[in-house]
């Protein structure tokens, strides 16, 4: 029996601690607030961010960073914009050749680096896998249907990953494009605040499906830049996470476009879903790798012209669909 220890307690965090303790595996829960850690041990519950979830009584529940020794993987779920001081933080109590999972979705504004390179960065004698897909915290932990993805560079560590979280409900397929798994990740959350900011200005279902064909578009052709496989971003966690993440009233990045589309403030909008917004954290990193490359991504440059320069959504949306003609597929 594997001890895993999960890094952050939000949402999805706590909600891949039962999905692992389903599996079969010890699990420990480390939550950066004392409090925090307290209430969910006292409640067996993490009432803030994943409420109606029982946890097993078998979670061990900490905020002590000893604690995670006794683990044999650990699972990185805190905020994109964490990701590295959570590493630092860690890195002296990782053994070598122990397998890190990361399952936050994002880019590193400045370094534009993907978020296992960071954690790599910090944890140099770790083995760095990651899980993507489809997945909403709220059904994983109500153990319905889920497929979802782990890659890494390393095939060992991906089939370990697979082998570690996959039940009968939640079926984990392995993909060797650690690159485009990454990308599709982090590039849907932009699109989805799109999708919802559509939502909100009132345009109806032509319009979303422009804005996410169009978005898995920019995201490919990113991707593709960057080394990734085509392939990739047609599978799970390129249009799959795509779909759940523009359509869901789960996603908090859908939700934060509508109130934007409804003439919120972007701090209104954020103190609104109250929790992290993964899209808005990384729109600035995505344009920057978009004119580092010289790849064309209007959506995301509309994005962020929304939410770092005021500009109307209407005017955004007027604008993308009235941009020079062109050919719908074009080589990448």
């Amino acid at each position: 029996m594997k001890t895993v220890a999960v890094i952050g307690s939000g949402s999805w965090g706590t909600a891949l601690a039962v999905q692992l303790k389903r599996a079969g595996n010890n699990v420990i829960l480390w939550s950066f607030k004392e409090e925090e850690a307290a209430a969910i041990l006292a409640e067996r519950e993490n009432k803030e961010f994943l409420p109606g979830i029982k946890l097993d009584s078998d979670i061990i529940v900490t905020c002590k960073d000893e604690d995670i020794t006794w683990a044999d993987m650990i699972v990185f779920s805190s905020p994109s914009k964490f990701v590295r001081s959570m590493a630092k933080r860690f890195a002296p109590l990782i053994k070598e050749n122990q397998i890190v999972v990361n399952v936050a979705k994002g880019l590193e504004e400045g370094s534009l680096l993907r978020l296992s390179q960071v954690i790599k960065e910090e944890i140099p004698q770790c083995r760095v896998g990651v899980l993507s897909g489809p997945s909403h915290a709220e059904e994983v932990g109500r153990n319905m249907a889920t497929a979802i993805v782990a890659s890494s560079e390393d095939p060992e560590v991906a089939s370990e990953i697979q082998n570690t979280f996959m039940t009968p409900m939640f079926r984990v397929y392995t993909n060797s494009d650690i690159v485009g798994v990454e990308l599709g990740g982090a590039l849907k959350n932009l699109i989805a605040l799109a999708a919802g900011i559509s939502d909100g200005c009132g345009f109806g279902d032509n319009t979303k499906a422009a804005l996410m064909t169009r978005g898995l578009h920019e995201i490919s052709r990113l991707g593709i830049a960057m080394g990734a496989k085509r392939e990739t971003f047609s599978g799970l966690a390129g249009v799959g996470d795509l779909i759940v993440t523009c359509t869901s009233m789960h996603s908090r990045n859908r939700r934060a476009g509508i109130l934007l589309g409804q003439g919120k403030s972007l701090e209104e909008a954020l103190n609104e879903v109250h929790m992290v917004v993964e899209g808005v954290i990384n729109a600035k990193a995505a344009y920057e790798l978009s004119k580092k490359l010289n790849i064309d991504m209007p959506i995301t440059h509309e994005i962020n012209s929304v939410l770092y320069e005021g500009k109307d959504v209407k005017q955004a949306v007027y604008d993308l669909m009235t941009r020079d003609k062109s050919e719908e597929i074009e080589l990448i």
